[in-house]
C-alpha cells in the first residue's frame, strides 16, 4: 500500500466538511435576509475593537449615533443615522456573503469529489480532468461575479456615508466627497484577484493533463 493513500481520502472528508459548513452558512444568510430583522433605535456597543480597511480601529454605536476612532483618535468617522447603516449592510453585504458562502461550497464539494477519484486511483481520466476544467473556469466565473457584486457593495455604502457620515480629521471636520461612477470592484482592476489567476493556473494545468491522457492513451494504443 502507497504510504501517501491516506491523503486524498483525508482531503476528501476534510473538503466535504468545508462544503457542508459553507451551505449552511449561506441557508443561515438566506434565512437572515428573508426575515430582514430591524435594527432597534436603542441599541448600543461598544467601545469595540475592530478593522476598518485594514485599519485597527475602535467602534461604538449609542442613540442611533455610530462612531469609528483611528489614528488614536487622529481620524472619526460619526454616522448619525447608524440604523440606515445597517440596512445598506444588510440589502448590500449579506447578499455578498451568501454569494461567497455558496460559492465556495459548490467548489469544496467539487474538491470533494476530485480527491475522491484520486483514492479510486482515477487521477487522469476524463472524469477527473473534466471536474478540474470545472473547478477552474468556476474560479474565472465566481473573480467576475464577486468583483462587480462587491463594487455594488461599496458604491452603495459609500453613497450613504456621504449623506450621513461626518469625518474628523485632526480635529477638522470634513464631509466625505461624492461617490464616483460605478466601478468593478478589485482596486479598479476586474482582473486582479487572486481567484482569477488561480483559475487560469487549474485552467492550465487542466490542459496539461488533458495532453498527458492523450499521450498516454496514444502509447497504450502503440504498445
Amino acid at each position: 500500500m502507497n504510504k501517501t493513500s491516506w491523503l486524498p481520502k483525508f482531503l476528501r472528508w476534510m473538503f466535504a466538511v468545508f462544503s457542508v459548513f459553507c451551505a449552511l452558512g449561506a441557508l443561515a444568510l438566506l434565512v437572515v435576509l428573508a426575515f430582514d430583522p430591524r435594527l432597534p433605535a436603542d441599541t448600543h456597543f461598544g467601545p469595540l475593537q475592530g478593522m476598518i480597511e485594514g485599519v485597527p480601529s475602535t467602534l461604538a454605536m449609542h442613540n442611533s449615533v455610530f462612531v469609528a476612532t483611528a489614528m488614536r483618535g487622529a481620524v472619526v468617522l460619526q454616522v448619525d443615522n447608524a440604523t440606515g447603516l445597517i440596512e445598506v449592510l444588510k440589502h448590500f453585504g449579506l447578499p455578498l456573503l451568501i454569494l461567497n458562502a455558496a460559492f465556495f461550497a459548490v467548489l469544496f464539494d467539487l474538491m470533494r469529489r476530485l480527491f475522491r477519484n484520486v483514492g479510486r486511483g482515477e487521477s487522469f481520466t476524463p472524469k477527473t480532468i473534466r471536474l478540474v476544467q470545472i473547478i477552474g473556469f468556476s474560479l474565472l466565473a465566481f473573480s467576475l461575479v464577486s468583483a462587480f457584486a462587491e463594487g455594488l457593495f461599496h458604491d452603495a455604502l459609500f453613497a450613504y456615508l456621504t449623506r450621513h457620515a461626518l469625518l474628523t480629521v485632526s480635529g477638522a471636520s470634513m464631509h466625505l466627497p461624492l461617490p464616483k461612477e460605478f466601478e468593478i470592484s478589485s482596486n479598479g482592476f476586474p482582473f486582479g484577484t487572486p481567484l482569477f489567476f488561480t483559475g487560469l493556473l487549474v485552467l492550465a494545468l487542466g490542459e496539461v493533463f488533458r495532453q498527458g491522457l492523450v499521450l498516454k492513451r496514444e502509447n497504450d494504443l502503440t504498445v
